[in-house]
């Protein structure tokens, strides 16, 4: 009989263990379902790089920044801040608008810059003529350029955050764009 008691026993561990995991997942399904503003996105660079270390020539950033509705709810009012390091030799230009500017620059597809232009660190960019991304959606701010000279050693990176009515905390870029370069001067040791 000793024999059959562990036998249930083992039969009435493997129960409960399995019974735990069951009421771990409807936990998890309740919490999703208290959650119904919740938004789900992913923003991320593309980008490739020309890069010289021939103190005459710049260096370039060629980037994208994009983000994407992975949700199954429309993002509403979303705007992007693409950051550049302070003290980093970068300079960021892209295609975008300011609000005084004509109308007739502002097509749809484009891009307002929303905060001071004086700001050299920081680029708060909505998009002109789209106030949501739908579900399995893509917004992209493209081919703006990072561009720097080679002339003493560098570094810095370039951070992307996305804002929404959903996300006012914002969501960080996954892959923030790194830029470091060590130049050695004529009798400096390898």
């Amino acid at each position: 009989m000793e024999y059959d008691t562990i036998d249930v026993e083992a039969k009435m561990a493997k129960l409960q263990h399995e019974t735990k995991a069951y009421l771990d997942e409807i936990k998890k399904l309740v919490v999703e379902l208290n959650n119904p503003g919740q938004s789900d996105i992913i923003s991320y660079f593309t980008y490739s790089l020309d890069i010289s270390h021939d103190p005459t020539q710049e260096s370039l950033c060629l980037g994208s920044y994009h983000v994407k509705n992975i949700g199954n709810k429309s993002i509403t009012n979303p705007y992007l801040c693409i950051k550049i390091s302070k003290e980093s030799p970068f300079s960021f230009s892209g295609k975008y608008v300011y609000e005084d500017f004509k109308q007739s620059l502002k097509g749809p597809g484009g891009w307002q810059r929303i905060n001071e232009k004086t700001n050299k660190e920081e680029y708060w960019l909505k998009p002109l003529g789209k106030s949501s991304i739908e579900p399995n959606e893509i917004l992209s701010f493209s081919n703006f350029q990072i561009t720097w000279s080679s002339e003493k050693s560098y570094g810095g990176s370039i951070m992307g955050f996305t804002y929404s009515d959903q996300i006012e905390e914002g969501i960080a870029a996954v892959n923030p764009i790194s830029l470091n370069g060590t130049i050695l001067k004529q009798g400096d040791e390898k």
